[in-house]
């Protein structure tokens, strides 16, 4: 099969596998970060406390019956445009004045922390003491109070806080006094621990409630009536409490509303019954005044057939006069109320058409009236209810004034009737006449009277019997923790400390513009490479036959790499290896000298030679004179080359010639005849002649070298030169001002993530320039070296 790949493809799944391995190789920081990280974290979830989930459904019963006293909760749709009836009692569920009446109720402005390692925990219902007031201050409920008792026996407590004296001994069950009032401490638990602190805090009830109220949250479902209360909180049993106790409270507030109107027509029954009562006791009196003065003792109606015609007709009468007379005392009661009153419902018959208009009436002050607790009269909602409850009177009084019309001109026409038929009983005595007036007088009354007294009854058993507005579905029961997020931090704190060093090492090699390894050189210049040297901390290798550090076997590939670079060159003469570099402290002399070393070592006569005359650096590595050498020869005829090439003791055939003292002119020396001379002669003596030149970016002293040698190695430090420093040998290269130039990197760092993919120089996985023989004798230098690696 043919091998499709490019090299473009090639090129860039090794960049892109270069650029990973910038990354792999810090693993360790990056775990370190992790465990950091998730310590935090771990730490963070330890002493944070935990936030439960409590929940409760409740049923929200819908009143849609009308004309009843048990409609003490209607809907606010009373009129065309009103809120949602079930909106409105979620806005009273989460009430401030409803949360203070469950509050109040439980006692939940008094709470007890017990002193933790860390945190305080809220002691709810298991508190080892109890404060209980004897006496309360007229601002009680608005007082902040809270006290740090400490037991230091069974019996007895310090107190601090609340100008009580720090250092007084108190007893359980003592009298104490404060500005919110007398209270006594005591004992309920004989597990008390000695010396822990206990804090009482008393806060405003106000408060209390609103932070309670504000940490529920009530959710409605679709198309229903039934509401989801929760909560979220530290204190399960305390929340689910307090929700219990707010259904128990809102079924009480609704129960009361709802009773209003019951209440105030049972007031208006027992009213009119009692007047009804006098009247109907009057006329009594008037039949047996009636019957004694006219000496009557038994009257049977011995009227004509007519009179029995006439019966209908006086039954309807009488119905009729009932009708009215509860018509007129409607619409007395009804020019009387105003928008804070309720009208009495259920006085008239249920086919009355007021009766409709008089629940929408009350279930309007109903409304104003629920609205005005959490409002104020200046809310556009209670200005248009207001409005629309007076245009809803003016219809009722027209209704009942239309009825009341209707009534008397349907009294006239049958009086009319009985009266026709009462022309045809004339004979009948004036006694019996007067009498059956006032009989039927008795009726009316008596009539009216059993009538409300039905409806006392009726409005008596309404307010005995009462269901509740809201129907508990689920108790409010505890959901577990829902917080903190365990999985989600430690999650989030894996994340960050992942991303944290891989951020920091992002912006580090986003910002870094040196050179470190052979693919940074390959992507900007096109100069041969030769090789790279990795990072070592001694100045000088143990360079031996037997030598397996990573430096000497980097040094070995540079060598035969050369005999690449140098097939060219004359066979009968010496090759001339010159080495130069764009700035100091690049590590020129240090090549210079190491391979002139390896060299040797393989049986050639080598020669190092100290061309660098500005800046000689050999005598650092070597055991030789720094004062006499190369300038020495150049500037003075007696000098010969014998006299200034040392021999290098441990070596066959390792020479090395310095650069001597630093003249004041080393680039005319160095232009001079002598130097020409000097190269003659010394190629026919050795077989390499290693040259430690000048930086070429500083002086001209390398170029005017370069008809000297057969090659150029330009050597850059790795990590310490700028990319756009290679301008400068890329210009020499492509001007040919330098023979045969070729690069190599020094102090290429293994470890840092930089040399991945192009370990050329051999031995890379040794180290930092030792055989991997000095270990950490201990554990801690064994974690410690592992970072500091």
């Amino acid at each position: 099969m043919t091998d499709k790949s490019t090299p473009n493809s090639q090129s860039h799944t090794v960049h892109l596998e270069e650029q990973l391995y910038k990354y792999v190789v810090h693993w360790k920081w990056v775990v370190l970060s992790i465990l950091i990280s998730l310590s935090i974290a771990y730490f963070y979830l330890r002493y944070t406390i935990t936030t439960y989930g409590v929940s409760s459904t409740v049923l929200i019963k819908s009143d849609k019956k009308g004309g009843s006293e048990l409609d003490a909760f209607s809907e606010l749709s009373v009129f065309p445009g009103s809120k949602n009836s079930i909106d409105n009692e979620i806005a009273i569920f989460q009430s401030r004045s409803l949360a203070e009446r469950a509050a109040r109720k439980l006692g939940m402005n008094v709470s007890y922390f017990v002193e933790g390692m860390v945190i305080n925990t809220e002691a709810y219902k298991n508190s080892p003491v109890n404060i209980i007031f004897l006496s309360k201050s007229k601002n009680f409920e608005e007082s902040y109070f809270q006290i740090n008792m400490t037991p230091i026996s069974d019996t007895k407590f310090k107190i601090q806080g609340m100008n009580f004296d720090a250092k007084k001994v108190y007893t359980y069950n003592t009298v104490l006094k404060s500005d919110i009032g007398t209270f006594v401490i005591k004992k309920v638990s004989n597990d008390i621990e000695i010396d822990k602190k206990i804090t009482i805090v008393v806060a405003p009830i106000k408060n209390t409630a609103i932070a309670l109220s504000s940490a529920l949250k009530i959710l409605n479902a679709k198309n229903t009536n039934i509401i989801s209360i929760d909560m979220a909180t530290a204190n399960e049993a305390k929340a689910m409490d307090f929700i219990n106790e707010l259904v128990e409270q809102y079924n009480l507030d609704a129960t009361e509303d709802r009773n209003i109107i019951a209440n105030n027509t049972y007031t208006f029954i027992k009213k009119r019954l009692e007047v009804i009562s006098e009247e109907l006791e009057g006329i009594d009196k008037k039949s047996e005044t009636f019957k004694k003065n006219n000496g009557l003792t038994d009257l049977i109606s011995d009227a004509s057939l007519n009179l029995n015609q006439n019966s209908q007709y006086r039954r309807n009468v009488t119905d009729i006069s009932t009708e009215i007379s509860v018509n007129g005392y409607m619409a007395e009661e009804v020019s009387k109320a105003t928008n804070q009153d309720l009208i009495p419902s259920n006085i008239l018959p249920s086919s009355s058409p007021a009766m409709r208009l008089i629940d929408e009436f009350n279930n309007g002050v109903l409304d104003r009236k629920r609205v005005l607790k959490t409002s104020t009269i200046a809310n556009p909602y209670i200005v248009n209810l207001d409005e629309k409850l007076k245009w809803r009177k003016a219809e009722i009084l027209k209704v009942l004034s239309n009825e009341g019309r209707a009534l008397r001109i349907r009294q006239g026409n049958l009086q009319n009737q009985e009266n026709f038929f009462q022309t045809k009983v004339s004979m009948v005595p004036t006694n019996e006449m007067n009498y059956k007036k006032i009989d039927r007088q008795q009726k009316v009354k008596a009539e009216l009277y059993s009538y409300l007294l039905q409806k006392a009854e009726q409005t008596a058993i309404a307010l005995s019997v009462t269901s509740p507005k809201a129907k508990v579905i689920d108790a409010a029961f505890s959901k577990g923790a829902i917080g903190p997020n365990r999985k989600l931090i430690m999650s989030v704190a894996f994340v960050i400390g992942l991303i944290i060093p891989l951020g920091i090492l992002f912006i580090i090699f986003l910002l870094d513009n040196k050179i470190h390894t052979r693919s940074d050189i390959e992507r900007i210049s096109s100069i041969p490479y030769l090789g790279d040297v990795p990072l070592t901390k001694d100045i000088l290798e143990d360079v031996t036959s037997i030598s397996r550090s990573s430096v000497v076997e980097s040094f070995r590939i540079i060598l035969t790499n050369l005999e690449f670079m140098l097939t060219n060159s004359k066979k009968d003469t010496a090759k001339t290896i010159f080495i130069t570099s764009t700035i100091l402290k690049e590590g020129k002399t240090f090549v210079s000298v190491n391979l002139s070393r390896t060299l040797a070592l393989y049986g050639k006569k080598v020669l190092l030679m100290g061309m660098d005359l500005r800046n000689p650096k050999i005598s650092d590595y070597l055991d030789v004179k720094s004062d006499f050498g190369m300038s020495n020869y150049l500037s003075n005829e007696k000098i010969n080359l014998e006299d200034i090439i040392y021999k290098q003791e441990g070596y066959t055939d390792f020479y090395v010639l310095p650069s001597g003292i630093i003249p004041p002119n080393p680039a005319v020396l160095l232009n001079s005849k002598k130097v020409e001379l000097a190269f003659d002669e010394l190629k026919k003596q050795f077989d390499y002649i290693i040259a430690d030149t000048a930086p070429v970016s500083l002086v001209t002293d390398t170029l005017l070298l370069n008809k000297y040698s057969d090659m150029f190695i330009y050597v850059v430090r790795a990590n310490y030169i700028r990319k756009n420093s290679i301008t400068i040998p890329n210009s020499l290269f492509k001007e040919n001002k330098l023979n045969n130039l070729s690069i190599v990197i020094n102090g290429v760092n293994a470890k840092s993530g930089y040399g991945y993919g192009y370990g050329y120089g051999y031995g890379y996985g040794y180290g930092y320039g030792n055989d991997g023989n000095n270990k950490p004798k201990n554990i801690i230098e064994r974690i410690f070296n592992i970072f500091r690696k």
